[in-house]
């Protein structure tokens, strides 16, 4: 891929889990805690038999497979997904219609204790995104046994008073003999809620069962977005995300916990392509070089994986320069944080 300079700063072609013995090691921050409460509130039930839609949180900790349950549901990709935690970083809303029902999903950043201004910024983001969901979806990794955070997490959704649809997540790397014990130790935390359903989000393992459950409880209503929109988020956004999603999965120091892209040109040209210009932004000169890599080998691989998503959501050409760029420190600066477009 091509580069071009531009003004003074540095341009390169394109070419934690806890441990069980300790469940109180974590506790939900009060942030948090009002996140949760805000995003659920409080609707009557609703009567069978009529078209249903509303709003449908999906909270949990980091790195329990929020947004591949996302993803999966509302049958395309509006959400990246990574092994890293705290892959996700903005409210992300998806949107699945079927004849019977409409639910908008809103796949919040991983409740954790935020250490800087980007994680503050998370939690914020999720407090914003809506004041309260019809249905919450509790996503948990049921293969490793409640940790301090599950528990806290449950207790503000006990006292929410909404409807809980438990996912158990990642049912595939528990072993058979630990099945049933396991279950019973998540459900207890909310209740024994009946509405719960072993789910594995990377194959779709018992998602549209799970889909019928959040349905079952969704209030009658017409639908609230068109029926052919996936997302609210834009295209820029999405090519940004998908940027840094492949950056995820070529990078493996802890250069990624500081990476964001920002899309700086968008063109359609006259031979046919879209031409963009996106700047991997990093916080320090040393992550600079590692993103880079050796001739630009690592940049220009990762520009080869994200065109590929880029143009099956595009269905178009692209064509794409990619830059990097240090801003020293900038997660934990609330002024950059901000003109990176958090809050």
């Amino acid at each position: 891929m091509d580069t071009q300079p531009e003004n003074s700063e540095d341009n390169a072609p394109v070419e934690p889990r806890s441990d069980p013995s300790k469940p109180n090691e974590e506790v939900l921050p009060d942030d948090a805690a009002e996140v949760l409460a805000r995003i659920l509130g409080k609707r009557p039930p609703p009567e069978a038999g009529e078209h249903r839609s509303g709003f449908v949180a999906l909270v949990g900790r980091p790195n329990v497979g929020k947004s591949t349950i996302l993803n999966a549901l509302v049958g395309t990709k509006v959400a990246i997904t990574s092994h890293r935690p705290q892959t996700t970083r903005r409210r992300i809303l998806g949107i699945r219609a079927t004849p019977e029902a409409q639910a908008i999903f809103v796949d919040t950043p991983g409740i954790h204790r935020p250490k800087d201004a980007l994680g503050r910024s998370m939690l914020r983001a999720a407090r914003g995104a809506i004041p309260d969901a019809d249905v919450v979806v509790w996503v948990v990794d049921v293969s490793t046994p409640p940790g301090g955070m599950d528990r806290s997490v449950a207790s503000v959704l006990c006292r929410s008073e909404r409807p809980i649809v438990l996912a158990l997540n990642k049912s595939d790397k528990l072993r058979p003999e630990l099945v049933a014990e396991r279950t019973e130790v998540y459900r207890a935390l909310v209740d024994d809620t009946p509405d719960w359903m072993l789910t594995i989000a990377t194959t779709g393992h018992s998602l549209e069962r799970l889909w019928e459950l959040i349905v079952a409880h969704l209030p009658p209503g017409p639908p609230l977005y068109p029926e052919d929109q996936f997302t609210d988020q834009s295209e820029r956004m999405l090519v940004a995300e998908l940027i840094r999603e492949a950056a995820l999965h070529v990078l493996h120091q802890e250069v990624p916990y500081g990476l964001e892209v920002v899309v700086e040109e968008w063109q359609q040209r006259e031979d046919g392509l879209i031409s963009i210009g996106a700047r991997l932004i990093v916080e320090h000169d040393r992550h600079k070089g590692i993103v880079i890599g050796k001739r630009g080998r690592t940049l220009k691989r990762i520009g080869t994986r994200s065109r590929r998503e880029i143009e099956l959501l595009l269905a178009e050409h692209v064509y794409m320069d990619l830059f990097v760029s240090v801003r020293e420190d900038w997660r934990r600066k609330e002024r950059d944080v901000q003109r990176l477009g958090y809050d």
